[in-house]
């Protein structure tokens, strides 16, 4: 099978079905009228560690603009929240499509708990969450890049043992494609080469 790039539907499936699995950013985010927001991206990874930086790229078009890109470039702050085993039924209810004043909080049955340094909640059934304020937005086609820079974390206890995040504790789940997800419950180890 071969296709140009322009053949939009088959390149999406190729993405996002090759590059696998995804981590999701599960992406808390309140409005300028107080109205807190919560939705995945699968779109979502690393950018730096000094300075401290995670990026996701939701779509965003006049005609389908999110809420998370909207209240993030109005107040600046968001929270990326890690989905595990344990909040992926919950994480995917927060995909429907809600009004902008209704909150996938309440939507999904997730907690809301008070972040550190920044406005919007964290949700207190994930083990791990990122405080971020934006560092930069770039548009890439009908997506925008959004790049945050990370503020304050909070790691659950059980998941760093030794005071450090331990990855064989954390359960996190990957997006494939489709509706298919992973866990990272089978790990493996391979020493670098010198």
């Amino acid at each position: 099978m071969e296709y140009a790039p322009d053949d939009v539907a088959s390149m999406y499936r190729t993405l996002s079905g090759a590059v696998v699995p995804r981590p999701i950013a599960w992406v808390s985010s309140t409005n300028p009228d107080g109205v807190d927001n919560l939705a995945p991206y699968s779109f979502f990874n690393v950018v730096s560690v000094e300075p401290p930086t995670v990026m996701f790229s939701p779509l965003d078009t006049d005609e389908r603009s999110k809420d998370t890109t909207r209240n993030v470039r109005e107040t600046e702050e968001f929270v990326v929240n890690v989905v595990t085993g344990d909040t992926v039924e919950a994480m995917n209810e927060t995909s429907a499509t809600l009004q902008a004043d209704q909150s996938e909080f309440e939507h999904a049955g997730v907690t809301r708990v008070d972040s550190e340094t920044v406005k919007p909640p964290r949700v207190a059934e994930s083990p791990v969450n990122f405080e971020c304020s934006l560092y930069d937005t770039l548009r890439v086609g009908d997506s925008v890049l959004v790049i945050g820079e990370v503020e304050h974390v909070h790691v659950d206890d059980a998941l760093a043992p030794d005071g450090e995040l331990d990855v064989r504790e954390l359960d996190a789940v990957g997006r494939l494609a489709g509706s298919f997800y992973s866990y990272t419950r089978d790990r493996f180890s391979l020493e670098r080469p010198p």
